[in-house]
C-alpha cells in the first residue's frame, strides 16, 4: 500500500486500485470541496469541465480513467443516427452528464438516453460490453441505477456531490467492486432511538419515573448533541460520564452539578474555580432547560453503561426526525394508539413543507435574480413569516420548516455577498456576518398536549439552530448561547385551547402538522368531548376521525385571513361518509383545497412500528393558484404532480361534489339490498358437522336448512347453514321438538336485549330481522374485502342459498351488471368512495352502489361486448373450480388466464364510457365524478353541489 499525503488532491492519487476506504472518504471530501465551490471551482456547463470532473472522480477511487473508460464512445440509435456515450466503462457503467441545474424531467430524459445507448450496444453486437450501472450527473447531483437489481425503474442511489463522502459505497463499481446502497439517515436515526430507549429503560428500572425521568432524558439529549456539534468545547459531557467511578456511585451527583453549572451565568466569561475543572468549560444555556432540580443522585451500573453507549454514538448527523422517534420509542403501545403519535420521516414532512410554502418561496428567490433590492425584500419577508403547528409533538414539522427557511436565508445572503457570482444559488462556504442571520426559532409556534414532547421540541430547535450555525461558522467565533429567541411551545389540548392566545391570526402565515390519528369508534371519552367542542354544530360529527377536529379549529382560526394550512391525515377524510360530514361544513365556510397528496402508505421503522395510509391536504380561506395534485404509485414513489383547475373533497380535479347516502340507485339498474340478518344468538346458524348432528336427532328439520354464505364463506368457500323456519306451519313446527327449543332460545335472546327494536322481534322468533329470500339466482357483493385485491370477488349464488348481512344481494342482475361492477372502472370508484375498515374496503349500497354512474346511452354492441367479456371471466374461474376466490384474486397467485379475462372486460367496460383509453386511476375517477355531476347534481348559488332531495324523493316513490 503506497503512502498518501496528509491532504491528497484527487488528481494526485496513485493509480493502483489500492487506496483504503478511509483514503477514499478523504479524497471524496477533497473532490467535493474542490468541485462544489469550496476551493473556487463550480462548473456550470457540461462541455467545459465534464472530462476533468470524471477523471478526478475516478481518481478518488484510485483508478486511472484512461485505462478503463472512454469519453464519447460512438453508437447508433434505433433510427440508425450516430450518437455518442458521454462516458463508457465496458461491462460496468454508462454515464450521461448534463449541465448544472438539471430538473427532474431533464434527469429522466438523460436516463432514457442512457437506456437507449445500452440497447444500441446490443444492436451493434456488443452485448458482451453491456453495463450493469447507469449514472446520471449534472456536477451537482449524482444518480445511480443498477440494471441487475431493479433496472431503471428505481433509483439505486441519489445524492448531492457535496455529500459524496457519505455515499462512497454507491460508486464502488468505479474501482471494480459492487455498489452498495448508502446507509440511510433513517437507519442512523433508528440507532439513536434505540440507544435513548435503552437509557430510558435503564433509568426506569432504577426507580426513576414520570416527570423527572422525562426531563433528565431531554437534558441528556441536549448534552449528547452539544458534545458532537461543538456547543461544548471538547466532549465535556462525555468526560464527566467517563471519569465517574465504575460503580457509578458518584455519577448522579456529577450530572446534577453539571446541570446546575449549565444553568449558572459565567462571571466575566469564566467559571468560578470552586465549580471544578470538569465543569470549567460548560457554557450558560438559559432557556429553563436546566433550572429545575431533578434530584438524580443514585446511579446503577446499568444506567452508567447505557449513558456511556449514548456518549460513544456520533449525534452530529442525526436528522430532526429522531426526536419524534424518541418520543414514540419510550411510550407504551396502548398510549401511542390513544394519543395517535406516529413517527414521521423527514421525507414525508418535506412533502407538506414543499407544497405548502417552500416551492413558492424558492420560486420567489429565483425571481429576485441578483437584484439587491429584491433580495433584501425577500430576506425581510422570510424573517417575518410565522408558523404554527397545533399538534407539534416533538416539533419535527417546525424544525424541518426552520431548516429550510435558514437554507433560503443562506442562499439569499450569498447572492447579496459582494463576491457572489450572478448564477450562484447555493451556499458553498461563504463567510456570513452572524448579525445578518435573522431567521429565528421564535418565528415557530406549537401546541402540544404532552409536556415531555413539548420540551423535546424546544431542545430539538435549540440543537437544530446550533447545527445550522455550524454550517456557516467557518472559523468565525459566534454562539447563540445563552438562549434568547427560542421556539414557542404551548402545553395544552389543541382542541380545547384558543389558538388566538398562542399566536394571533394576523401574525400567522402558515399552519402545518400531523394531528393525531384515531377513528371515530376508537376515541376515548375525552377525545369525544374534544370533538364535540371543535365540531360544535356539525351534524353527525361522531362519524369523523379525531384528526378532523384540527380542520374545524383551523377553519375558525383562519376566517378572513390569507393563512394557508396543510395537515397529514388519515385518508378517510377524503373517502366514504366522512367526506359529506367534514367537507360539507368546511366548504360552506369558504374553505378551498389548494393542493393534495393522494393516498400513500407510510410506516415507521422505530419501535412500535406504525403503518398508516395517509393523505396531505392543503387548504385555506379562498382561492390559491396553482392547484396541484400529487399521486403515488403502488411502491410509494411520487409521480409528477397534476395541475388541477379545482380540487374536490375527494382530492380529484373537479367540482366540489359531495356524495351522500342514497336510498335508490342513481341509474336505471337493479336495486341492491343487504343480506339476511338473523339476530338469533347463533341458534339458527350451523356448521356442516353441526347440521348433520342436528338432522340426526331431528330428521324432519332437513327440509328447512339452507346454505348460508357470508362474505368470508363466499370468498373462502367455507359454507355454513341456516335453519329457515319462515315458511313452516305451526303444526310442522310442533312436530319438531328440537326446533322448538331453538325457537324458544331465540325468543329469550331477543327479549333480553337492551334494544327496544330487538325486544319487539321476540314476538316473531321464527323470522329473521332482515330477510332476503331469493326466488332466482342473484348477484352477491361482499361488503368487506382486502384492499390488496385488484377486484372485489363478486359472483352469483343459486336461489336455494341464503346470504348474510355481510354481503349485498342484487336480484335480476345480468352479466352486463356483473361486468360493470367487477371492472377497473368500478374499482376506481370503490377505492375513492367506499369507507375503510382499517385499510380494507367497506362497500355499501347507499354510498357506493347507489351513487355509481353506470355508462349512459350504450349500444347493443357495447352491452354485448361487456357480457361476452364477463362470461370470459366466469370461464377463467371455472378452469380452477377447486380454488377459492381468495386464492384466485390474491395478487400473488391470480392465474394469468383470469388476469387476461379481466383485462378484456376492463377494455369492454371502458369503451362503454368513452373511446379513448384511460391512462390512470385518477383519470377514471375524475371522469366518473363528471358523469355523476351531469346526471344528478345541480350547482347552488354558493357553488357547492348538493343532492337534489326532491328528485331523490320522487325516484324513491316510483
Amino acid at each position: 500500500m503506497p503512502k498518501t499525503k496528509q491532504n491528497p488532491q484527487p488528481s494526485e492519487v496513485a493509480s493502483d486500485h489500492s487506496v483504503t476506504r478511509f483514503e477514499i472518504k478523504e479524497l471524496a471530501k477533497a473532490f467535493a470541496h474542490k468541485w462544489e465551490g469550496k476551493d473556487g471551482i463550480k462548473p456550470e456547463k457540461e462541455e467545459s469541465h465534464k472530462q476533468t470532473w470524471w477523471n478526478e472522480l475516478f481518481a478518488v477511487y484510485g483508478v486511472p480513467r484512461t485505462v478503463v473508460a472512454t469519453f464519447e464512445d460512438s453508437v447508433k440509435n434505433s433510427k440508425g443516427n450516430a450518437g455518442s456515450i458521454d462516458l463508457f466503462y465496458p461491462k460496468v457503467c454508462v454515464v450521461e452528464h448534463k449541465s448544472r441545474g438539471c430538473s427532474n424531467q431533464e434527469f429522466q430524459k438523460a436516463l432514457q438516453q442512457a437506456i437507449e445507448y445500452v440497447q444500441s450496444l446490443a444492436r451493434e453486437g456488443r452485448s458482451h460490453d453491456a453495463p450493469r450501472y447507469l449514472v446520471i450527473s449534472d456536477f451537482e447531483r449524482i444518480r445511480v441505477y443498477d440494471l441487475k437489481k431493479s433496472g431503471a425503474s428505481e433509483t439505486f442511489a441519489d445524492f448531492k456531490t457535496i455529500d459524496l463522502a457519505k455515499n462512497i459505497d454507491a460508486l464502488l463499481f468505479l474501482a471494480g467492486g459492487e455498489a452498495a446502497k448508502p446507509r440511510s439517515e433513517q437507519s442512523i436515526d433508528i440507532k439513536a432511538v434505540e440507544l435513548l430507549g435503552g437509557l430510558h429503560d435503564a433509568l426506569e428500572a432504577g426507580g426513576y419515573k414520570g416527570h423527572n425521568l422525562e426531563r433528565f432524558l431531554v437534558r441528556c439529549l441536549f448534552c449528547l448533541f452539544a458534545d458532537d456539534i461543538g456547543i461544548f468545547q471538547d466532549h465535556d459531557f462525555e468526560d464527566i460520564v467517563t471519569t465517574s467511578r465504575e460503580d457509578a456511585n458518584d455519577l448522579g451527583a456529577l450530572l446534577a452539578n453539571a446541570f446546575r453549572v449549565l444553568d449558572t451565568e459565567q462571571v466575566e466569561g469564566r467559571r468560578e474555580p470552586q465549580q471544578g475543572p470538569l465543569f470549567a468549560n460548560l457554557p450558560y444555556v438559559n432557556g429553563e432547560l436546566f433550572k429545575e432540580d431533578l434530584g438524580f443522585t443514585n446511579f446503577t451500573l446499568a444506567m452508567r453503561h447505557a449513558l456511556l453507549q449514548c456518549c460513544a454514538f456520533d449525534w452530529s448527523a442525526i436528522s430532526p426526525a429522531v426526536f419524534g422517534s424518541l418520543f414514540q420509542c419510550v411510550m407504551e403501545p396502548k398510549e401511542r394508539r390513544q394519543v395517535g403519535a406516529h413517527y414521521t420521516s423527514e421525507a414525508d414532512i418535506m412533502k407538506v413543507i414543499r407544497s405548502l410554502f417552500l416551492d413558492e418561496l424558492e420560486d420567489d428567490l429565483d425571481k429576485c435574480g441578483t437584484s439587491k433590492t429584491a433580495l433584501q425584500a425577500f430576506h425581510d419577508k422570510i424573517t417575518t413569516l410565522k408558523f404554527l403547528d397545533p399538534a407539534c409533538g416533538c416539533g419535527n414539522f417546525l424544525i424541518c420548516a426552520y431548516k429550510e427557511l435558514r437554507r433560503l436565508e443562506y442562499e439569499c445572503l450569498e447572492r447579496l455577498a459582494p463576491h457572489a457570482k450572478a448564477k450562484d444559488k447555493k451556499l458553498h462556504g461563504i463567510s456570513v456576518d452572524p448579525t445578518l442571520l435573522r431567521v429565528l426559532p421564535s418565528q415557530f409556534y406549537g401546541i402540544e398536549i404532552g409536556e415531555w414532547a413539548g420540551r423535546i421540541a424546544e431542545v430539538a430547535m435549540i440543537l437544530t439552530e446550533q447545527q445550522e450555525d455550524e454550517k456557516i461558522r467557518h472559523g468565525l467565533s459566534f454562539t447563540r448561547l445563552p438562549l434568547k429567541n427560542g421556539i414557542k411551545i404551548h402545553i395544552g389540548n389543541a382542541l380545547q385551547v384558543d389558538w388566538n392566545t398562542v399566536l394571533p391570526p394576523d401574525k400567522c402565515s402558515y399552519i402545518l402538522g400531523n394531528p393525531p390519528f384515531c377513528g371515530g369508534k376508537l376515541q376515548t371519552s375525552s377525545q369525544r368531548a374534544d370533538m364535540a367542542k371543535a365540531a360544535s354544530g356539525v351534524k353527525n360529527f361522531g362519524l369523523l376521525d379525531y384528526v378532523t377536529g384540527w380542520y374545524f379549529k383551523a377553519a375558525d382560526y383562519i376566517r378572513g385571513t390569507s393563512i394557508r394550512c396543510a395537515f397529514v391525515s388519515t385518508n378517510s377524510v377524503s373517502q366514504g361518509e366522512q367526506v359529506g360530514v367534514l367537507w360539507g361544513n368546511l366548504l360552506s365556510r369558504g374553505i378551498q383545497i389548494h393542493f393534495a397528496h393522494r393516498t400513500f402508505a407510510w410506516e415507521s421503522e422505530a419501535r412500535g412500528r406504525a403503518h398508516v395510509h395517509v393523505v396531505i391536504v392543503g387548504f385555506g380561506c379562498g382561492d390559491h393558484q396553482p392547484k396541484l395534485i400529487y399521486e403515488y404509485d403502488t411502491d410509494g414513489n411520487e409521480l409528477s404532480p397534476i395541475l388541477a383547475k379545482h380540487i374536490s373533497p375527494y382530492l380529484t380535479d373537479g367540482n366540489d361534489v359531495i356524495l351522500t347516502n342514497r336510498h335508490k340507485p342513481l341509474c336505471a339498474v337493479p336495486e341492491a339490498g343487504v343480506g339476511n340478518k338473523p339476530i338469533d344468538g347463533g341458534n339458527y346458524l350451523f356448521t356442516t358437522e353441526e347440521r348433520e348432528a342436528f338432522i340426526a336427532s331431528e330428521p324432519k328439520a332437513a327440509a328447512y336448512f339452507r346454505k348460508f354464505m357470508g362474505a368470508d364463506e363466499f370468498i373462502s368457500n367455507k359454507p355454513r347453514w341456516c335453519l329457515w323456519l319462515g315458511d313452516a306451519s305451526p303444526s310442522e313446527l310442533k312436530s319438531m321438538p328440537k326446533v322448538l327449543e331453538r325457537i324458544e332460545a331465540v325468543r329469550r335472546f331477543r327479549a333480553a336485549s337492551k334494544s327496544p327494536p330487538t325486544q319487539k322481534l321476540a314476538k316473531t322468533p321464527t323470522r329473521f330481522h332482515v330477510e332476503f329470500i331469493p326466488s332466482a339466482p342473484y348477484l352477491l357483493i361482499p361488503l368487506h374485502t382486502s384492499e390488496r385485491r385488484a377486484y372485489i370477488p363478486i359472483g352469483y349464488l343459486p336461489a336455494d342459498t341464503f346470504t348474510s348481512n355481510s354481503c349485498l344481494a342484487i336480484a335480476n342482475a345480468s352479466a352486463y351488471h356483473f361486468g360493470i361492477l367487477t371492472s377497473a372502472m368500478h374499482m376506481a370508484w370503490v377505492r375513492q368512495i367506499c369507507g375503510r375498515l382499517e385499510s380494507r374496503y367497506r362497500y355499501s349500497a347507499r354510498l357506493v352502489y347507489n351513487n355509481y354512474p353506470f355508462p349512459q346511452e350504450i349500444t347493443d354492441a357495447q352491452r354485448q361486448a361487456v357480457e361476452t367479456a364477463a362470461n370470459g371471466v366466469f370461464d377463467a374461474r371455472d378452469r380452477f373450480m377447486e380454488q377459492t376466490l381468495a386464492d384466485l384474486y390474491d395478487p400473488n397467485t391470480m392465474p394469468p388466464e383470469l388476469v387476461k379475462a379481466h383485462d378484456a372486460l376492463d377494455q369492454a367496460v371502458d369503451r362503454c364510457y368513452r373511446k379513448e383509453p384511460f391512462t390512470s386511476e385518477r383519470e377514471r375517477v375524475e371522469f366518473l365524478f363528471a358523469l355523476y355531476e351531469k346526471l344528478e347534481y345541480p350547482a347552488t348559488a354558493s357553488g357547492v353541489l348538493v343532492a337534489d332531495a326532491a328528485k331523490t324523493k320522487r325516484r324513491s316513490k316510483k
